[in-house]
């Protein structure tokens, strides 16, 4: 694209005297591999067009890239003024040559420092299906910055103070009866998440009921966050809270394990509450303000709702925390960029935040991208899962669709449609359905869409993968890589063509993906491509054929861009199924 791009360029100074930066788009195969509107851009630029106007300017411009370049067999002018190219056959197989497993990275973020943060899960309660999506979003997006060239960051942020873990607290109390180590020790660690969220629920339900029991609670509130300033270790609330906060890291671990992600970091909130206090403390007056004995910021100033920061009991709020994590990331990273990956619902939060950053620390927010999506909904298959696919989530009721649920209910539709107990193919279903669609909107979730080996889904391109490297096992040639010079082995047929045609996109979809950060592009791309390559393999033999050397090589560069787009996707690469 580059060098079509630089001889448009070329042939537009030469032609017209017009310096202009050409935009070429790839339209449908039929009108071409490239198609540009440089003559519409040129006839509005120019003092005396040609009389033809656009059509002419366009019908000029193609007869002087034909001269310009042997890459190109064909230029048509269509409409009022668009020109499309066809590439010579000899640049499709060149650009064959070039894949690899690096093949589709570039150097949009070369050198730069990226932190990515995501998923964050609050010890003391369960993972839900926003934590799943988060991290599946999440651990796409760093990829792309990493085929990007950027040295990337992953962290976590997670809540271990708070009212939530007082009333985790509150209950587990209760429920020991000062017989805090015996007790804990006799749960078995693969039911402790389980545990800890119950007795969350339990706390929950019991706050707001009773006035002795709120007081306990807020009581508890204020000693934990005294815990982490002292380092108390020996008490028994502190040893209730370090245990079980260790057993929600342990239980975080062993989640991202099975998903294949994994954070460089974890940021617990009670290491962002002393940077996010200083720091709002030394600007009250100048960007927060007193108010009622709590310290807030005033939005409405910029259009936005007033927030407090340092609640009326001196404690501090989310939003308090999340600054001092943003000055924890700079201090740890001295970032370039910092990404924020969250559910739609924070979008308003996030934008009083930043605005309340941005008054002390403009460049830390310049440097920040927040990015919202929307919620993961169960597709309806029963009336109870009708009521909770429309529910809202939330941990305070039980009422949650868990992380491990959605993956263990893909495992469960993949065994009864594909009769197949293959945990890498029931991860990349989940992945690939959450990732094939755009970031913002809501998902309904289908377990058994999901496993299809028929549709767009996960399973079906690790299966074509899978088929792909079938074929070239079952070669006797014994390399590919080298195309035979036989003119009439490197002229393609049109199957061919149009598989050559689609293989040469794929640098430019992860261009588009990481400029937009949006891993869907890469998904789109790589279902057309599988479906290029079933037209092509129904009607061209491979093996044994006089041109199994240039169809081996076909086939070899596919296997490798299927793969390395699962690989952006996080998605396993299965060499068998």
């Amino acid at each position: 694209m580059d060098e079509l791009k630089e001889v448009v360029k070329k042939a537009s100074k030469d032609l017209f005297g017009v310096d202009i930066e050409p935009e070429l788009a790839r339209p449908e195969e039929q009108f071409g591999d490239y198609s540009t509107n440089v003559a519409l851009q040129l006839a509005a630029q120019l003092d005396n067009p040609p009389a033809g106007g656009p059509r002419e300017i366009a019908e000029q411009l193609s007869k002087s890239v034909i001269g310009l370049t042997y890459h190109i067999k064909k230029v048509k002018v269509a409409g009022p003024g668009f020109i499309n190219f066809w590439l010579a056959d000899s640049v499709l197989l060149d650009e064959l040559s070039k894949v690899d497993s690096s093949y589709g990275k570039n150097q949009l973020h070369a050198g730069k420092t990226v932190v990515a943060e995501y998923s964050d899960p609050n010890p003391f309660k369960v993972l839900h299906v926003g934590h799943l999506y988060t991290s599946v979003v999440g651990d796409s997006i760093a990829k792309l910055f990493e085929a990007a060239g950027a040295n990337v960051h992953r962290v976590n942020f997670g809540g271990d103070v708070g009212l939530h873990v007082a009333k985790t607290m509150w209950a587990i109390i209760g429920k020991l009866e000062g017989e805090h180590p015996e007790k804990l020790a006799k749960i078995p660690a693969e039911k402790r998440a389980d545990w800890l969220a119950k007795e969350y629920v339990t706390g929950s339900l019991a706050y707001g009921d009773d006035k002795r029991i709120d007081d306990e609670i807020e009581e508890l509130n204020k000693r934990i966050y005294q815990i982490q300033n002292d380092q108390d270790k020996t008490s028994e609330l502190a040893r209730i809270y370090w245990t079980t906060r260790q057993w929600s890291y342990d239980y975080f671990d062993e989640f991202y394990k099975r998903i294949g992600s994994g954070f460089e970091k974890y940021y617990p909130e009670s290491a962002t509450v002393e940077p996010g206090m200083k720091i709002v403390k030394a600007n009250i007056g100048k960007v927060f303000e007193k108010s009622d004995g709590a310290v807030v910021f005033k939005g409405e100033v910029h259009n936005m709702h007033t927030r407090v920061f340092i609640n009326s009991q001196g404690l501090p709020t989310y939003e308090t925390k999340d600054v001092g994590l943003i000055l924890k990331k700079w201090e740890d990273y001295h970032f370039d960029r910092s990404v924020v990956i969250t559910a739609n619902e924070i979008y308003e939060y996030m934008q009083v935040v930043l605005k309340a950053v941005e008054q002390f620390a403009p460049d830390l927010v310049q440097k920040t991208t927040h990015i919202t999506h929307g919620l993961v909904k169960l597709a309806a298959e029963s009336p109870e899962q009708g009521r909770r696919s429309g529910t809202k989530m939330s941990s305070r009721s039980g009422n949650i669709i868990g992380a491990e649920e959605v993956l263990d209910a893909a495992m469960t539709a993949n065994k009864q449609i594909n009769q197949q107990e293959n945990a890498d193919t029931a991860l990349g279903a989940v992945k690939y359905a959450f990732l094939k669609n755009r970031i913002g909107a809501d998902i309904i979730f289908d377990p058994a869409e999901s496993v299809s080996l028929q549709g767009n889904s996960g399973p079906y391109l690790q299966y074509a993968l899978v088929r792909a490297k079938s074929i070239l096992r079952k070669s006797s040639v014994p390399s590919p890589q080298s195309l035979a010079k036989d003119s009439q082995l490197t002229a393609l047929n049109s199957s061919e063509r149009s598989l050559a045609r689609k293989l040469g996109e794929y640098p430019e979809v992860v261009e588009k993906a990481v400029t937009e950060l949006m891993p869907h592009h890469v998904c789109t791309y790589l279902y057309e491509l599988a479906q290029i390559f079933n037209r092509f393999y129904e009607s061209n033999h491979v093996i044994g054929d006089p041109r199994e050397s240039l169809r081996l090589k076909l086939v070899q560069a596919y296997a490798q861009v299927l793969k390395n787009g699962l690989g952006l996707l996080n998605i396993p690469a299965p060499e068998r199924m």
